[in-house]
């Protein structure tokens, strides 16, 4: 996505915008959308990275996708990818790809390469396993959504 901005920084480096965009995304679409009600704030995003994909670089930017990174030994053993979404302007136009592209650089970039395990509605996994994740876990029910667990090994 070559007009995409991309932004990696940990929770303590995020503007109040970038948090705000952020959250208002993941409730749009895992709250809204999903008609699914559940606490989004689960008090992991302080100890987490995060990874923002803006339209342009002004402020004002329309925010396309997010994800964030969290921490061994805070979800799982392994470093997980979660709240992984995409606005619904963007969706069909390889952004979900482009940002899982993304994370799974930074990780690498910054921690070298290691598992990644992540909680994947089960509609996703073949989306999944095209980055190399494996299903891991028979399928659960999680926020009223079937789900199951992945592992990318190294």
């Amino acid at each position: 996505m070559a007009s995409t901005h991309w932004h990696w920084t940990s929770y303590e480096a995020l503007t109040k915008a970038q948090l705000y965009a952020a959250m208002v995304l993941r409730q749009q679409v895992f709250v809204v959308e999903q008609d699914c009600p559940y606490l989004d704030a689960d008090n992991l995003d302080p100890q987490s990275w995060h990874l923002l994909a803006y339209s342009g670089p002004q402020q004002g930017a329309f925010l396309q996708a997010y994800c964030r990174v969290v921490m061994p030994g805070l979800n799982y053993p392994e470093l997980s990818i979660g709240r992984v979404v995409s606005a619904k302007e963007v969706r069909g136009t390889g952004m979900g790809r482009a940002l899982m592209g993304q994370a799974i650089e930074r990780i690498e970039s910054q921690w070298g390469p290691q598992p990644i395990r992540i909680s994947a509605q089960l509609y996703l996994s073949d989306f999944y396993q095209g980055f190399g994740f494996t299903v891991q876990s028979a399928s659960y029910m999680e926020d009223g959504i079937a789900h199951v667990e992945m592992l990318r090994p190294q």
